[in-house]
């Protein structure tokens, strides 16, 4: 079973509605984290891919930034496991909740934050310190209400 949701049709929807999309570039030496403009739908398959099998664009390709532009109304985050209550747990390196702090500061307001996850991956609690930054909202197949 993967680890994460595929979000290839999400993206192919964000184009359809004539939205813009930003996907993550990560600097794997920090913690630091920019979300950076897509071109297309198609250009997400010819992107190189991280150790975490991500792809993203290279350092040297030079993108928007979205908080250079307005910042994001929405983000959609990744983790391995997610109580009800909104923690999430991540993969212990801080980028996303070092690029909503970010956000904070630059667009005065946290984009609402969703993620998508499997039913397996919703526990009774995750841990949290106070660099966690709560998800919004968790969707999730509940295979009780079927």
């Amino acid at each position: 079973m993967p680890d994460e949701i595929e979000t290839e049709e999400i993206i192919k929807d964000i184009f359809q509605r004539g939205k813009t999309c930003f996907i993550p570039r990560y600097q794997f030496q920090s913690n630091h984290m920019d979300m950076v403009k897509l071109a297309s739908p198609e250009e997400i398959s010819s992107l190189p891919r991280t150790s975490w099998n991500i792809p993203q664009p290279g350092e040297d390709d030079d993108r928007e930034e979205a908080l250079s532009t307005g910042g994001l109304d929405l983000i959609f985050l990744p983790g391995l496991g997610f109580d009800k209550q909104g923690n999430r747990l991540g993969r212990g390196r801080g980028y996303y909740d070092a690029y909503l702090k970010r956000c904070v500061q630059h667009q005065h307001s946290k984009p609402y934050t969703m993620a998508l996850a499997f039913s397996q991956q919703i526990c009774l609690q995750v841990p949290m310190d106070e660099n966690d930054m709560k998800v919004d909202e968790v969707l999730y197949e509940d295979p009780s209400a079927s």
